[in-house]
């Protein structure tokens, strides 16, 4: 049966062998690191018994982003972008190895394992950086969307067989050891295939004078960038305040112990089921792009992110629960395909380390800051109000977004979305980063 120019259409980005390598190396390191994360999750809970302790693992990955921001973004814009992800895939290798030989030494290593964590949060926050940074040059601009499209599908597919993968391993074998040592042999296969990675979109010529002097200016200019971009800056705000208050991630192995009472295996499932929801609206997203009104789109997604969260705070149910967190994934996806999107084609090349950069600070914060802000409240109100009071913030904060941020309301069809046609504030209109 002959394919369709369709169906064509909807693997345009396979075309470039460079998105081809680029995926298949991010899909091994996506893999290794979200095994790692569940079998971290169980076994600092089993160590300590204490939610706030799950916190504190988002918390140990999520500072070195925040102190690191503007050295990571700078690096991206000044270095090869590819050098920069095969240094990151070795750097996860090295910290792999570091926990497995935690494991297989034994006893209690819990300030060990938070020392190694926040190792991982140094090598993320260069890696997220140049990652993102990169997609663009890998496939001309007139397939970007759909790349960006099987970009996210593709890590979706690697959190949903890594957590499971993980948790099967965990409970199979008793322990942690041999989930950092799939992960490590992971990391390192992940890093062989980047050294393949071609940029086939060459970069707009840089200002190579101002990057190799490390200024104040320099590193802080994605962002001013930013700030003076209010459409982009609302997209990326409204992810971080919502996802902030809304992460019930973190307190996943309290569910599954507490909770739904099940083990490591259901552990797996439950942070397996937004990425199945997410896989799936990716796919469909990308051979049915978005079509029009992207920014209500936006909004509307994450109210759903929001809803699904309440939903499962109060699930009692491992099969509702799992609906609501795959529902969940969905709505998450559609945000995040439109922000990615508007942020990397309403972006110049020789800033798009930089705002990306910044753009990974909202990203991390609301997802490593989020698992600490979930293990506080749970600590001080129990789990399943900290999660439902989440969810009911994430609805606040849309409501008061959209009165905010008009551009939002009123943002229409992404791929006529430049940053030339991008208006600054008011009070900056005539400053250049």
């Amino acid at each position: 049966m002959p394919v369709t120019s369709d169906a064509r259409a909807g693997r345009a980005a396979f075309t470039h062998p460079g998105f081809v390598l680029f995926q298949a190396a991010r899909f091994l390191i996506v893999a290794a690191v979200e095994m790692q994360a569940v079998a971290v999750g169980w076994q600092v809970y089993e160590i300590t018994k204490r939610p706030l302790d799950l916190g504190y693992v988002g918390l140990a990955q999520f500072l070195p982003a925040i102190l690191l921001f503007p050295i990571s973004g700078h690096a991206s814009d000044r270095f090869e972008r590819r050098h920069v992800l095969s240094a990151c895939y070795a750097g996860y290798a090295v910290c792999f190895a570091l926990l497995l030989a935690l494991a297989e030494r034994g006893g209690h290593p819990i300030h060990s394992i938070y020392a190694v964590l926040i190792l991982i949060g140094v090598v993320r926050s260069f890696n997220s950086t140049a990652s993102r940074a990169i997609l663009p040059q890998l496939v001309p601009e007139e397939h970007f969307p759909n790349a960006v499209a099987w970009n996210a599908s593709i890590f979706q597919a690697a959190t949903i067989l890594g957590p499971s993968f993980g948790g099967i391993l965990y409970a199979a074998f008793h322990g942690p050891s041999i989930v950092y040592g799939v992960a490590l042999l992971t990391a390192i296969g992940a890093t062989v295939s980047s050294f393949r990675i071609k940029p086939e979109v060459k970069a707009r010529a840089r200002e190579s004078s101002s990057l190799r002097s490390m200024t104040f200016k320099t590193v802080f200019a994605g962002l001013h960038y930013i700030w003076s971009k209010k459409l982009i800056l609302g997209a990326i705000s409204l992810d971080l305040f919502a996802v902030l208050l809304g992460g019930a991630v973190a307190l996943l192995p309290v569910y599954a112990r507490e909770i739904l009472h099940t083990g490591p295996w259901g552990l797996g499932l439950l942070r397996t089921a937004p990425g199945v929801g997410a896989a799936i609206m990716a796919v469909l997203l990308a051979h049915w792009p978005l079509r029009g009104r992207s920014g209500p789109t936006l909004l509307w997604s994450v109210a759903g992110f929001g809803i699904f969260t309440i939903i499962f705070g109060v699930s009692r149910s491992l099969t509702i629960s799992l609906i609501a967190l795959l529902l969940l994934g969905a709505s998450d996806m559609i945000s995040v395909i439109i922000r990615a999107t508007l942020t990397q084609l309403a972006t110049p090349d020789e800033m798009r380390g930089r705002v990306t950069a910044v753009d990974m600070i909202f990203i991390g914060t609301s997802n490593e800051f989020g698992q600490f802000e979930s293990g506080v409240t749970a600590q001080w109100f129990g789990t399943v109000p900290a999660v439902v009071l989440g969810g009911v913030g994430t609805l606040a904060v849309i409501a008061v977004w959209a009165w905010l941020f008009p551009e939002l309301r009123h943002a229409g069809e992404l791929s006529a979305i430049r940053s030339e046609e991008l208006p600054a504030a008011p009070e900056e209109t005539s400053a250049r980063p």
